[in-house]
């Protein structure tokens, strides 16, 4: 029963360093926070590609004696959580393959809206996949064959994808870092010395000391190779900016940069703006750790209500999973944040938490301070209601199963069993960026999908793989799925 979205998953690279692997490691422990079901990395010296995935975390799959075996100055990481694809080694990245260009690694943090489109006509073709992740469409793109030269190839192939991707792929020649045209997932660029660095969050140069250079524009592609750093922009003619705003509000870690502004600065006008939204005389403010701490600190600050961390988070706590009693499901919870309960018995505590999705975990909460004698419980969320699913890399659930799609405001606050519940406005999560609103994707609070995706065609091209699977012909299959799109 997880407790907050999960996010797709984190890349990282480097270019031109003797402990490429090492560090590549680092960078992947600085963004463990963004997935922490699988992660591998790969590296590359003297004609020889050398590789390692497993599954669970980065100190669980990585050690000294395999990193050495993981020779080259020049390697890509990553670290997943999966929206798409099974959980299972075989889809763990990075993904690489052989093909006349040579050896290619892929890293893919985002999600593709037309991946079931490509990879059927792909098949149709006679490529074989040997995996279910959407990222292999990229790989099996740039191993096209082209007339134009390895650049174009690429582009070619980022023009053809649509959705979120920020890529860090690995050649024989270079390290390469693409973000998809409306820049909905974040990458940076950093230097450690002459190294080149990518990465999706800044913390990760932080970790090795390395310097922020800047971030990868939205389309463009930046090539690193013994020469340097030169850049393409794919897609000179968009306009169009949708970055997560979600990075803001719960995803990126508070002590990254993201467009030039400090996740953490973010968070914390984020609650100073919700305590000017929604005042509530209280005695205390506490947040739900760690994902609720900069709004808490913000509504206090904001409101002079003393700021307590009532909640002690237990930090070797994994990921839980559903339980088949309500009992147990509620000890789950209280497994992950133990109460001190002198600080709040008798008193009215406002709870500061980033999102409510399900409600289930929210619910528990709230209890356990009406348990512990707290006179009246406020819940305050740093974000607008979650109202719509997203098709861009992160696991919200279809929109039915949504808390504030089927309740009113009145009625998930008695769910809860809060006193009162208010969240931010869209328009006072905007503010608290400093940037507009033009420059976001907001589609999950309000429903406006920059990429159109088309779950119809999806269901179409599923159906007739189960077709398949069961048995019918190739040609009848095709048929029906012609015959259902027209």
């Amino acid at each position: 029963m997880q407790t907050h979205p999960k996010h797709y998953c984190g890349v990282f690279g480097i270019y031109g360093h003797p402990n490429a692997a090492q560090l590549t490691c680092y960078g992947l422990y600085a963004l463990q926070h963004r997935g922490q079901e699988s992660a591998g990395i790969v590296t590359f010296n003297n004609g020889r590609f050398r590789e390692h995935r497993g599954m669970g975390l980065v100190s669980q799959i990585f050690n000294d004696e395999l990193l050495a075996r993981l020779s080259g100055t020049t390697a890509i990481g990553h670290t997943r959580y999966s929206t798409t694809g099974s959980s299972h080694i075989r889809n763990a990245q990075p993904l690489t393959g052989n093909c006349r260009l040579g050896y290619i690694a892929v890293a893919h943090n985002g999600n593709l809206t037309n991946a079931t489109k490509i990879r059927d006509e792909l098949e149709a073709q006679g490529l074989m996949f040997q995996t279910s992740v959407d990222s292999e469409i990229i790989l099996n793109l740039l191993a096209q064959p082209t007339l134009r030269g390895n650049d174009n190839n690429l582009i070619e192939t980022v023009r053809r994808i649509q959705g979120a991707y920020s890529l860090a792929i690995l050649t024989e020649r270079e390290l390469i870092g693409v973000r998809d045209p409306h820049g909905f997932r974040p990458l940076s660029i950093g230097k450690l010395g002459d190294a080149y660095v990518l990465a999706s969050e800044t913390c990760a140069f932080d970790l090795i000391n390395a310097d922020f250079v800047r971030d990868v524009e939205p389309g463009e592609i930046v090539i690193i190779d013994k020469n340097g750093l030169r850049s393409v922009q794919a897609f000179p003619e968009h306009e169009r900016r949708a970055f997560c705003i979600f990075e803001y509000v719960y995803f990126a870690r508070p002590d990254s940069t993201i467009a030039n502004r400090t996740v953490y600065k973010v968070r914390v006008e984020m609650g100073r703006q919700l305590a000017r939204e929604h005042p509530v005389e209280a005695d205390l403010v506490i947040p739900v750790p760690d994902s609720g701490n900069c709004a808490a600190l913000g509504y206090s600050l904001e409101s002079g209500i003393p700021y307590e961390m009532a909640f002690v988070r237990n930090h070797y706590v994994g990921r839980s999973f559903l339980q088949p009693s309500q009992t147990i499901r509620d000890l789950d919870v209280r497994v992950k944040l133990n109460l001190i309960k002198g600080l709040v018995k008798g008193r009215r505590v406002i709870v500061v938490d980033d999102s409510i999705v399900r409600g289930t975990t929210s619910k528990s909460r709230v209890n356990h301070l009406k348990e512990a004698g707290a006179k009246e419980v406020h819940v305050m969320v740093s974000c607008p209601p979650h109202k719509n699913p997203c098709f861009y890399g992160i696991d919200f659930p279809d929109r039915k199963k949504l808390l504030a799609v089927n309740h009113s405001l009145e009625e998930i606050r008695q769910f809860l069993g809060a006193n009162s519940l208010s969240y931010l406005s869209e328009e006072g999560m905007v503010k608290a960026t400093g940037l507009p609103k033009s420059s976001f994707c907001m589609a999950c609070y309000d429903g406006n999908y920059p990429v159109h995706y088309d779950a119809t065609v999806d269901k179409h091209i599923m159906e007739r793989r189960s077709a398949m699977a069961a048995g019918l012909g190739e040609e009848l299959a095709r048929e029906e799925l012609q015959t259902k799109l027209l």
